[in-house]
């Protein structure tokens, strides 16, 4: 049986860390040999956030190569591991200090002396010399007072509980967009609860009960009214959308009541009245990191629905992959969308031996566009520049400064000279096509341009950006950015889009506030700024919002720690508007998760991060402060579904 095909990798990488004063910290890496053969003649390949800094010192190896994430270290020269044996070396010299089981290796493969890679087997990030502590429980029973099982919990309810009905359909002569609208949301349910018997019927069922839908101009755009009878269920809205979010409550109502029938119940007297809180109620998801196929794109989408969000951010470049099909320039995705030992650009977090690659075609973005669109959700697309665009660099060299010195500036993940190039012409003429081509398949609002994190001293060692900066009277690098953003804010007018981006983009002079929407990620003090400077803001600040934040400090407790961690609970209280005077509210459109996701390489991390924060982050859009309650939530959400 060859290497490739045992179902246990012939080699395993142990590693742990050690805190040490005055420093980051020891990590310790151990290679087993499990093989029959002796190892000699080869170099360790493993990826992790936990980086090496400049300066460094490893013992028992050196450092061949380090390209962001990826760390390739070779043994002392003449080392020959044993079967049954292993190889360990220690570094110091780390650029940030691990705070979970998640800071250690992503992924790991040996090259050997005739070139081939294979797989390394690893595991979660151990801890020395300190106890890591104990995880709280994240979520508690929880308890209703009201036995209605409804997320995001309603603007008002006034009801009774009764005999929960077989099931609820359209009263005889409802018009064909209605019926169309319930068999839409019977679907949804379908898929999210495929085991469960159905909510919705379309023709009339002995003991169930029906739905009348009015038309009702008075009612608010987006809000919905139901009157509850022994006989029928009135739903009332002034639109589809109304009428839509009232076919998710019943069904949420009808699957409590079903689901535990000692806790949740169903009305038969009495009326809800409901309509958000915020008009952006968005959930962001970085595809760039990790590949999504289509299928878990549509089953997100499809919780957002659940969840009455109305917005998917849908992060589609960085500098670790180009995902979308631009037919102007195939390069982008066949290259730009493939990691591996041998390809263009270098395996990063989660990659491994083989090559990964992925993309979505123009034709998987229309079936994902009008699938939101059914559901009456948003899809916004990110192509993030000018920063992380290491991808795109690589794909068409003919963006390069050639005259600029390579790694003249470094990202804070450690890309070097990934930012796309303001002086250079070629620039703005693939954004423009980039741009032809998208507005073609995202009929929304906005196309979203990224605009953050464009290292301290981009450009600056490029001549063209020097001789920019010297016919413009641009002073450093974030007016570099302003001016570049600027051309592309025109761009996107004479396309018909209005910009959004994140915090960054008002750097440096910023763009017009007109048709600019900001997303403030970096604390909730920088949405507070942005509105001050005139800027309409969706809070979603990494603290409270950003869902690969883990949910305690524990060391055990999976996730990334930059804005410290956020439990359930304190993403559910966090007030986006808690600190803006009263003037200043009408700037905030609303708020937004984001998912991130350097540290999802299982189905199952995704889901303990993401849930039940997600749903929280859903309330806290659509809900009053005053009608939040978190022991209610905790008791609902664990009907809810995941990915």
């Amino acid at each position: 049986m060859t290497a490739e095909a045992r179902p246990w990798p012939d080699y395993r990488l142990e590693t742990s860390w050690r805190p040490v004063e005055s420093s980051f910290g020891r990590l310790t890496f151990t290679l087993f040999n499990l093989s029959a053969e002796p190892l000699s003649g080869f170099s360790l390949a493993y990826t992790s956030e936990t980086r090496l800094a400049d300066k460094h010192v490893c013992a028992g190896g050196s450092l061949k190569r380090q390209v962001a994430h990826l760390h390739e270290v070779r043994p002392p020269d003449g080392l020959s591991v044993p079967p049954g044996g292993h190889w360990r070396f220690t570094v110091e010299g780390l650029t940030r200090e691990p705070k979970h089981v998640t800071s250690g290796v992503k992924s790991a493969y040996l090259t050997l002396g005739d070139g081939r890679h294979v797989p390394v087997g690893f595991g979660d990030l151990m801890l020395e010399g300190r106890d890591g502590g104990i995880a709280p429980p994240l979520l508690p029973p929880g308890r209703v007072e009201e036995p209605y099982s409804l997320l995001p919990w309603p603007l008002a309810l006034a009801v009774k509980a009764g005999e929960l009905p077989v099931v609820l359909y359209p009263a005889e002569g409802t018009r064909p967009e209605a019926v169309k609208a319930l068999s839409l949301v019977l679907s949804l349910y379908q898929r999210l609860y495929p085991a469960e018997n159905l909510l919705f019927s379309l023709c009339a069922v002995k003991g169930g009960r029906a739905i009348r839908f009015v038309t009702e101009s008075s009612i608010a755009a987006l809000a919905y009214e139901i009157r509850f009878t022994a006989h029928e269920v009135v739903l009332s809205s002034a639109d589809a959308t109304g009428r839509h979010y009232g076919l998710i409550s019943l069904a949420q109502i009808m699957h409590g009541a079903r689901a535990n029938r000692e806790s949740f119940r169903f009305p038969n007297f009495g009326t809800i009245a409901d309509q958000p809180r915020y008009d952006w109620r968005g959930c962001h998801l970085d595809v760039a990191r990790q590949f999504y196929p289509v299928a878990d794109v549509m089953r997100l989408i499809d919780i957002l629905a659940w969840n009455k969000l109305n917005i998917f951010h849908w992060h589609l470049t960085d500098d670790e992959a180009w995902r979308l099909e631009i037919k102007a320039y195939p390069q982008l995705t066949e290259i730009g969308a493939r990691r591996g030992p041998d390809e263009v650009l270098v395996p990063q977090l989660g990659d491994g031996a083989e090559p990964r690659s992925g993309h979505y075609t123009q034709e998987d973005v229309r079936r994902i566009v009008a699938h939101a669109a059914s559901l009456h959700i948003e899809v916004v697309p990110e192509i993030d520049v000018p920063g992380h665009s290491t991808a795109t660099l690589l794909s068409l060299p003919e963006l390069v400064d050639g005259q600029e010195a390579p790694d003249s500036y470094r990202a804070v993940q450690g890309y070097a000279n990934n930012a796309l190039n303001p002086a250079i012409e070629f620039t703005y003429e693939f954004l423009s096509n980039v741009f032809d081509e998208m507005v073609t398949l995202f009929p929304g609002e906005y196309i979203h341009i990224g605009g953050d994190e464009v290292a301290s001293g981009a450009w600056l060692s490029s001549p063209l950006c020097k001789a920019l900066m010297e016919r413009e009277k641009i002073a450093g690098t974030a007016e570099l950015q302003s001016y570049f953003l600027k051309r592309i804010k025109t761009m996107l007018s004479a396309h018909g889009k209005k910009l959004a981006g994140w915090n960054e983009v008002s750097h440096g002079g910023g763009v017009d506030r007109d048709g600019t929407l900001l997303m403030a990620w970096e604390k909730p003090a920088v949405g507070i700024a942005l509105a001050q400077q005139g800027y309409d803001v969706v809070m979603t600040p990494g603290q409270a919002y950003y869902l690969d934040m883990a949910q305690a400090e524990a060391w055990d407790e999976p996730g990334a720690s930059w804005a410290g961690h956020a439990p359930p609970e304190y993403t559910y209280a966090y007030e986006a508007e808690d600190e803006l005077s009263e003037a200043l509210r009408d700037r905030v459109r609303g708020v937004q998760a984001c998912i991130w996701t350097e540290n999802f390489l299982s189905r199952a991390y995704f889901n303990r991060l993401v849930f039940p924060r997600l749903p929280a982050v859903a309330e806290a859009a659509w809900t009053p402060l005053e009608r939040k309650d978190w022991n209610r939530f905790a008791a609902i959400v664990r009907m809810w579904p995941v990915l």
